[in-house]
């Protein structure tokens, strides 16, 4: 993995910018903390950082190729996973290859396919290639979005960053806030709008989407899509079809250079990716597989179930270790570092996040990255085999909303009247639940409930993942540590999304299916264990460390969040006791301890990014 930027102009002379080329790079170290690379011309500069994980020698970037008058250069952050298949076509039709990294690869394939490579493309990745000759930049993304990719466009120049550092970088972008801006911020919190860069004229390039920039403008299409079809696989088959694609997909996401590891819960999702890993390690006769997991100082003193949590992962990690000979480490994260690393992940994100959601893991993938380069995760299962409470909730199914957004108006209420003025919080997040439902792609003559259904998988995966796979991406590459998701290959996806919800569910289980998938692999006890989250600290410390930080700002009059907050409400919120802090925001990841870290997060990042608000 690594971190891409570049700048193309057709009105200044790009190669007496490598001062500021160099600094919009620089903002992406972490991403890249292997090695650095430029290449200007006239009309177009590229910058990248490197994490070595394929081809030490052979896999520099930015990438220089020529075929007959034409030269191409490349910048690339992914990883894809169909690279020996692409490299034998590419021979058969005359090429040859001076290393085996997939990035030499990839440019071949764009040399060769020009923007119809993206289709032949299994991975993870946001690249750019501009060809010297016809003067043209294309920018593509994957399927899912698992790779982060943001641009600005203006005038006669484009800019674009693996994450919006590399775009504050340049003296063009400045960090400043409309009302749809606010909205993102106050009203969405750390799940954005798809393809929406919450600074003033920035964006994100979609998941599945290409774009392309020449003299005659931008042009940003759609390359990928669910499409809806009628499944007509039975259950046996449709059981082994589903493990079949998720053990190819494994296996073909451990190939590095590097060390790899997984990371593990002890849950299903996780376990099942481990145990194809495992077992892929023992056919090669390697060592055993590296697996980590993460817990909290005092957890096993204060953990207290509930309806959405229900049990602490520690023992199920060691039980799902010691059936498959993991060589296992549980990461402890001390409570008062988990707040002092909210500021870190603010940066780490350029924006508010998951709160310890976010620092967490953050501090998790620096400990892993001690001995690995290369994690593997089980991010994704729910959302595409419908895992969440909300699958399985009436009044979410029947809500017309967001399933996260049922408490909206109790959200709102923290927030000042002139804010709420402005952004229209019902309104705003109406008008994104009807356009995200306008793109569902629907089956003719499907059962009500079913279309449904299907509409509930759709708003998960568009929203509740992306927030996911920013957060997984934002906290590992903030260490250098590379995160594959199997869950998210195109393929297990495309034929889950058809699986009727009756199937998905079988056993009248959740991911019912996929247990079904993964019989006789796992121990009966973890293949049926129900869905608990990401594991949050339970102890009071951390509260009472949030609870100090968040009173603090509302008594500094100066403080940038007071002007967009109901202070007294918010300390209100703040004072109550741990037992009454409720409303769950964004699903049920985050709760009140979450939602008062959030606002300190919101005041740092309006502080420290110099914020402006128009």
């Amino acid at each position: 993995m690594c971190g891409i930027t570049g700048w193309v102009d057709w009105n200044r002379d790009l190669t007496h910018q490598r001062p500021v080329l160099e600094k919009m790079c620089a903002t992406l170290a972490r991403r890249g903390p292997d090695a650095e690379g430029l290449w200007l011309s006239p009309r177009a500069a590229l910058g990248h950082r490197r994490l070595v994980v394929v081809d030490p020698a052979g896999g520099g970037q930015p990438m220089i190729r020529r075929k007959g008058e034409n030269t191409y250069v490349m910048v690339y952050n992914g990883e894809l996973y169909n690279t020996p298949d692409l490299r034998r076509e590419l021979e058969a039709r005359g090429y040859r290859f001076q290393g085996h990294s997939d990035t030499e690869v990839l440019l071949t394939a764009f040399m060769e396919w020009d923007k119809d490579c993206v289709k032949r493309l299994n991975g993870i990745f946001a690249f750019a290639a501009w060809d010297e000759t016809r003067q043209c930049l294309f920018l593509a993304r994957d399927r899912l979005g698992v790779k982060p990719l943001f641009y600005m466009q203006r005038g006669g120049f484009l800019l674009f960053g693996s994450e919006l550092k590399a775009l504050l970088a340049h003296p063009a972008v400045e960090p400043a806030l409309d009302g749809e801006g606010l909205a993102e911020i106050f009203v969405l919190g750390p799940g954005r709008t798809p393809g929406h860069g919450v600074f003033q004229g920035v964006k994100e390039l979609k998941p599945g989407h290409c774009l392309v920039y020449d003299r005659r403008g931008t042009r940003v299409y759609r390359y990928w899509q669910l499409e809806s079809r009628p499944h007509t696989d039975d259950l046996s088959t449709t059981a082994a079809t589903v493990g079949w694609l998720l053990e190819d997909t494994v296996r073909r996401q451990l190939v590095a250079d590097v060390p790899v590891c997984t990371l593990l819960s002890g849950g299903l999702d996780s376990s099942a990716i481990t145990a194809f890993a495992s077992a892929a390690f023992r056919r090669d006769g390697l060592e055993p597989l590296r697996t980590y997991s993460v817990d909290y100082d005092g957890n096993e003193h204060y953990f207290k179930p509930n309806s959405f949590e229900s049990s602490s992962d520690a023992l199920w990690v060691g039980e799902i270790s010691r059936f498959l000979g993991t060589e296992h480490q549980v990461v402890l994260i001390n409570n008062s570092r988990l707040a002092e690393a909210l500021m870190d992940v603010v940066r780490a994100r350029d924006l508010p996040g998951m709160a310890d959601i976010d620092s967490s893991l953050l501090l998790f993938c620096r400990e892993v990255k001690k001995e690995a380069t290369v994690a593997l995760s089980g991010e994704c299962a729910d959302e595409i085999f419908g895992g969440y409470p909300w699958f399985h909730r009436t009044e979410a199914i029947r809500a017309n909303t967001f399933p996260w957004a049922l408490n909206l108006k109790e959200r709102t209420r923290l927030l000042s009247p002139q804010l709420l003025d402005v952004i229209r919080p019902e309104e705003y997040v109406a008008r994104r639940y009807r356009e995200t439902l306008d793109e569902v792609p629907h089956l003719p003559g499907e059962e009500r409930g079913e279309a449904r259904m299907r509409e509930m998988l759709y708003l998960t995966m568009q929203w509740f993942m992306a927030t996911l796979l920013d957060r997984k991406d934002r906290m590992s590459m903030a260490n250098g540590l590379e995160v594959r998701v199997p869950f998210c290959d195109h393929r297990l996806v495309e034929y889950a999304w058809n699986i009727p919800w009756e199937m998905k569910t079988c056993g009248r289980m959740e991911k019912g299916i996929l247990r079904r998938a993964l019989a006789g692999l796992l121990p009966e006890t973890v293949l049926y264990r129900r869905k608990t989250p990401y594991p949050k600290t339970h102890h009071p410390a951390y509260l009472e460390a949030v609870r100090r930080q968040i009173l603090e700002i509302l008594d500094d009059p100066a403080a940038p969040i007071r002007p967009f907050i109901n202070v007294g409400a918010v300390r209100l919120f703040a004072c109550q006791e741990a037992e009454s802090m409720g409303m769950p925001w964004y699903g049920q990841l985050m709760r009140g301890p979450q939602l008062l870290a959030y606002l300190i997060q919101v005041n740092t990042w309006l502080k420290e990014y110099r914020v402006r608000v128009l």
